[in-house]
């Protein structure tokens, strides 16, 4: 008859487990076979030791880092710190010398401050695509490849050619010379824009062609800098038609609320009131 095989299933998964959190448990049971490696946006969801990236890496916040902590802490209550966690991953990624990427030692490091378990830190740098685990290139470029930028202009695409044949690297890889890595992203927002890249998670070049894309690319290679925003004559997100609304000028708004100048005023108004009333 028919030999029905073994569901070694659950075995992968404690074995993926264990890779994750514990690698060095799995030298000692050989017998468990790691599970096969799911691929995300965000890259390898368990972690795997690297040269640059193990047990034994060292981290530690500069001054101005700590002080930027210090901010961020004081907006939660002491019993809520584990919110800060996302403002504290972008903190260290962010950290000059970091590389744009994090890693365990950095996670680590996040964990003891928030006083929570380092699987805490790990669950959300792992849910995110804004944070790195693994090094990239200076030039994080992140191509949207969602509707709108597949559609729009010559389509995103045709925006992934030129950066694959001007740079040589394929998606999700880094230059030899370590200047880039292309990653396709889900949607970045700017879809009136379209197509776009993201880079480094905060600079974005929209209204992109095949001709602007190379041009932005010869000139990050020669150190060059390259206005953000739209690569052509259009303004912000205007249609071809050009402006058609608000075209008696900008709403005037502030840029914040003086909460204190506020608060004074209304004292005055309501002194001047009752002495009015006296």
């Amino acid at each position: 008859g028919h030999r029905r095989e073994p569901d070694t299933r659950p075995m992968q998964r404690a074995a993926a487990a264990i890779a994750r959190f514990n690698p060095r448990l799995l030298l000692q049971r050989p017998s468990l076979k790691a599970a096969p490696v799911r691929c995300l946006s965000a890259g390898i969801v368990q972690h795997r030791h690297t040269d640059v990236n193990n047990l034994d890496t060292k981290f530690e916040f500069n001054a101005e880092s700590k002080k930027e902590i210090d901010w961020v802490l004081k907006k939660y209550p002491p019993q809520y710190k584990a919110s800060a966690t996302i403002p504290l991953l972008y903190i260290a990624q962010e950290q000059e010398g970091a590389g744009n990427w994090l890693t365990l030692a950095s996670m680590n490091k996040i964990a003891e401050l928030l006083e929570v378990p380092p699987m805490k830190v790990y669950e959300v740098a792992t849910f995110y695509t804004m944070f790195n685990r693994e090094p990239v290139g200076k030039y994080h470029i992140q191509l949207c490849g969602t509707t709108p930028c597949m559609v729009a202009g010559c389509g995103a695409e045709k925006i992934k050619k030129v950066i694959m044949d001007e740079i040589g690297i394929g998606e999700g890889e880094t230059s030899a010379d370590g200047l880039f890595t292309l990653s396709e992203v889900e949607c970045l927002g700017a879809c009136v824009n379209a197509p776009m890249i993201q880079v480094n998670n905060k600079h974005f070049y929209e209204h992109l062609t095949e001709d602007s894309m190379r041009a932005i690319l010869e000139k990050w290679k020669k150190g060059e800098e390259v206005k953000e925003g739209n690569q052509n004559h259009v303004k912000t997100c205007e249609g071809p038609q050009g402006k058609t609304s608000l075209l008696g000028g900008e709403p005037g708004f502030p840029e914040f609320l003086d909460i204190d100048k506020m608060v004074a005023e209304k004292k005055e108004a309501d002194a001047k009131k009752n002495a009015e009333n006296a």
